[in-house]
């Protein structure tokens, strides 16, 4: 049986880890994003109009969702797109010099409706 004495001890330790986490998150949300930004600032990324630009010239689309990543100080942007055709589309790309590095997704055969 839990009293009242034993039970707020917990909840003021589950209050100040609530807290806590609320606090911390948007400050390492924040901090992805400025790295973004130094990056794109400082060269190592190109912007996204230009990325975008020259993913259309062979994968044109509606872009659906974009997704700028660091992996191991290497930055790729994941797009997903789906074209006239409904198909659905993931590229990899190279954020520095806009070069499709991977192609997913579903590609019809020809005659195929």
């Amino acid at each position: 049986m839990t009293t009242l004495t034993t039970a707020r001890p917990t909840m003021r330790w589950m209050l100040t880890l609530l807290l806590s986490t609320a606090l911390i998150a948007p400050a390492l949300a924040d901090s992805d994003h400025d790295r973004a930004r130094r990056a794109r600032d400082a060269g190592q990324v190109l912007p996204l109009p230009a990325i975008l630009e020259r993913v259309a010239l062979d994968y044109p689309g509606r872009v659906v969702e974009v997704e700028l990543e660091d992996d191991d100080d290497h930055w790729t942007y994941e797009i997903k797109l789906v074209q006239t055709d409904g198909r659905m589309l993931k590229l990899d790309v190279d954020a520095t010099d806009a070069r499709i590095l991977k192609v997913r997704g579903k590609h019809r055969e020809r005659g195929d409706h």
